[in-house]
C-alpha cells in the first residue's frame, strides 16, 4: 500500500509539473530572465503549491501518526550550516543554468529528450560523488580520532 500510494502522489506531482509548463527549461529559463523574456508564471506555481501546502501540513500534522507509516519523517536538524547553504547555492546554480531541478527534470524524462536525462544523470553521479566525499571524510575522521 505505501508503494501505490508513493506511486499515486508521484503520478500527480509529475501531472502538476507537466500542466504547469515546469517540465520545460526554456519557461523556468524565462522566469530569471527578469531584464528579457520574463514569465512570471513560476512564482503562481510555487505560490499555488505553498497555497495547498501550507493548510495541508497544518491538517496533517494535527493527526498522532500518518496514515501509512508509524510516525512523521519531518527534517531534525534545523542549523544553517555550511553544508546547507552550499548545496542550495549548487542547487540554485544548477537549476539556474540548466532550466531544470529535480521535481521538473525527472517527468521531463518520459518526453525522452536528452535534455532531462543528461540533467538527471549528471545530478545523481553528482550525489554519488558527494556521498562517496562524505563517506571517506568521515572514514579519515574516525581513523585520525583512533590515531590520536
Amino acid at each position: 500500500m505505501v508503494l501505490l500510494s508513493a506511486l499515486l502522489i508521484g503520478l500527480v506531482f509529475g501531472a502538476g509539473i507537466a500542466v504547469s509548463g515546469m517540465a520545460n527549461p526554456a519557461k523556468v529559463l524565462n522566469f530569471f530572465d527578469i531584464a528579457g523574456a520574463w514569465d512570471p508564471s513560476l512564482a503562481f506555481v510555487m505560490g499555488g503549491a505553498l497555497a495547498v501546502a501550507l493548510p495541508g501540513y497544518r491538517l496533517v500534522l494535527r493527526r498522532p501518526a500518518p496514515v501509512l507509516a508509524l510516525r512523521f519523517h519531518l527534517p531534525e536538524r534545523r542549523a544553517i550550516d555550511p553544508a546547507l547553504v552550499g548545496g542550495s547555492a549548487l542547487f540554485g546554480l544548477g537549476w539556474g543554468l540548466s532550466g531544470f531541478c529535480p521535481g521538473g527534470a525527472i517527468p521531463a524524462i518520459g518526453l525522452i529528450r536528452p535534455e532531462p536525462v543528461l540533467f538527471s544523470a549528471t545530478m545523481a553521479a553528482g550525489i554519488a560523488i558527494v556521498k562517496t566525499g562524505q563517506r571517506w571524510a568521515a572514514a579519515r575522521s574516525a581513523a585520525d580520532r583512533q590515531g590520536a
